[in-house]
């Protein structure tokens, strides 16, 4: 994983995605272990969170160790990026889509 990149659990989610999206807005990667497409996008988060530091806050939550945030959010297929600004969702991505469609929508929420 990046050293940009944080892992949150179901424990640390209000304080690091909530909380945090007061002051930046904040991007979690729902996945699994056991999900390819997940795999196939986690380097494309991680340049994200290069390209974007500072100015977005990224983290990646496992759904399968922390059910109860992803069934908060009502998390149906992964990967899913979930962008939150203000304590709310504000945009959702769904599937191993291209950086550019990614940085697209992220561009919305960064100042």
């Amino acid at each position: 994983m990046a050293e940009n990149i944080s892992s949150v659990t179901d424990t640390s989610f209000q304080s690091e995605v909530i909380e945090a999206s007061n002051a930046l807005p904040v991007m979690v990667d729902f996945w699994a272990d056991w999900c390819r497409p997940c795999h196939m996008l986690a380097p494309t988060v991680a340049e994200i969170a290069q390209d974007y530091a500072g100015k977005l806050k990224v983290v990646k939550l496992n759904v399968d160790e922390n059910v109860n945030s992803a069934g908060r959010y009502n998390i149906r297929g992964i990967p899913t990026l979930l962008i939150f600004k203000g304590g709310q969702v504000a945009d959702q991505i769904v599937g191993a889509v291209p950086k550019d469609q990614i940085s697209k929508i992220v561009d919305r929420h960064v100042n």
